[in-house]
């Protein structure tokens, strides 16, 4: 791969800081450079500087890739997505608007079970297919990392098939798969008169994906209705035995002690935290748990209440956002959006929530040495954006920014 010198850009917004997520307020701190560029070398990026520094460094013959004046940024790294699934429900949705709510729709079998009913029926190849669809999605808003979670499949047979389709995605180049299981996600219309039986199917599942090498994380959905303490326990410690790291969908819709759960048994993350009180925030502190935001949830739900994300940053929280991308409770892949809504709806900054879509959450899925900022060694994933200041993309919501994305040097749109 030829020497590439990236020129010409407003902002070169490059998140250079320590080696591990930032709290308080690094999380402003993101080391912008004003008419900056870079050099890339075998999808790597070797220099990082102002326009005339790397001018003088640059190696003769380097190709150049003019940015025109915009501002580029990391590739976002969209750290809790559901994105491996068929069909969709947008009926559900018109109800929602009549009044009707998610729990009641889940109670009658919609909701996630619904979707599990059509994605076991689906092929490899039509997941796929979709999969590729949504992918597009999150490149034009600039993402580059996506972390893929199971969860429509229920069944061993289904677990295992998203799970290879979302290998397959991350084989093919054009963005960045981490993938988790969450076999955990809710309980199957078959076991439902026997709930324990299927946290037992769980459990056994956990060996199969591990032998395959299909996930680096395991998840659970932890609520009373859903996977009580109780049993969520029980699945992460199976996970933990078998060297799996651990994520927590904790106190969404009620506080119940998952957020306490999460940092007891040594999560990485504890992700939606909705109505999580304060001793769950400062549990979650005390044991150095990320907390994973998902605001357009919360939106789509039409729920009112988002996470207490200024009261994390004051506990020294490492806070990430992401989209939740999912056919039922969040259906965007939109980062550009969760910014506007970090921005109007939780009162973050703009530049404290676009650290939590680049360092931190690269940090929260393992990969902060490799990805989520601009600097010597790392790889050469970046976005160039159709703006001139970097807090336009929370300002100017409802578009999509990218003006081209590059995936370890390498264009992807």
């Amino acid at each position: 791969m030829a020497d590439t010198l990236v020129s010409n850009c407003r902002q070169l917004v490059t998140l250079a800081g320590p080696a591990r997520p930032r709290i308080g307020v690094e999380l402003r701190e993101l080391g912008i450079i004003p008419d900056g560029a870079m050099i890339l070398h075998e999808g790597l990026i070797e220099a990082v500087g102002t326009r005339q520094e790397i001018a003088a460094a640059a190696p003769k013959g380097a190709r150049e890739i003019d940015a025109g004046g915009r501002v580029v940024l990391p590739g976002f790294v969209d750290a809790h997505t559901h994105t491996v699934f068929a069909g969709n429900r947008a009926d559900e949705f018109e109800e929602r608007t009549e009044g009707v709510t998610y729990q009641e729709i889940a109670a009658r079998g919609g909701g996630i079970r619904s979707t599990v009913r059509r994605t076991r029926e689906a092929s490899e190849a039509e997941l796929l297919e979709a999969a590729r669809r949504y992918r597009s999605w999150f490149l034009r808003g600039g993402t580059t990392t996506i972390e893929a979670k199971s969860g429509y499949g229920l069944s061993t047979e289904a677990e295992l098939k998203i799970l290879r389709v979302i290998r397959q995605l991350g084989a093919e180049g054009n963005a960045r798969y981490v993938a988790t299981f969450l076999g955990a996600h809710e309980i199957p219309d078959e076991y439902r008169s026997n709930p324990d039986a299927y946290v037992e199917l769980v459990v056994a599942m956990l060996p199969l994906v591990r032998a395959e090498g299909l996930a680096e994380f395991c998840d659970v959905f932890c609520e009373p209705a859903v996977f009580s303490l109780e049993r969520a326990r029980a699945v992460v410690l199976a996970a933990r035995r078998l060297g799996f790291r651990l994520r927590v969908h904790a106190d969404q819709f009620r506080c119940d002690g998952a957020a306490r759960l999460a940092a007891d048994l040594g999560a990485t993350t504890a992700d939606h935290l909705e109505f999580t009180d304060e001793e769950g925030l400062r549990a979650l502190a005390k044991a150095g748990v990320q907390p994973v935001l998902l605001p357009a949830a919360a939106y789509h739900l039409g729920a009112g209440r988002y996470p207490a994300a200024r009261r994390m940053i004051e506990l020294g929280l490492a806070i990430v956002l992401a989209t939740d991308f999912n056919p039922g409770s969040s259906p965007t892949c939109s980062i550009p959006f969760i910014l506007s809504l970090a921005a109007t709806q939780m009162r973050l900054t703009p530049a404290e929530a676009i650290t939590a879509t680049t360092i931190n959450a690269a940090y929260s899925l393992g990969h902060g040495a490799g990805i989520g900022s601009l600097e010597r060694g790392k790889r050469a994933d970046f976005v160039i954006h159709d703006c001139e200041d970097y807090r336009e993309l929370a300002y100017f919501c409802g578009r999509e920014t990218a003006w081209g994305v590059w995936v370890e040097g390498r264009r992807v749109l």
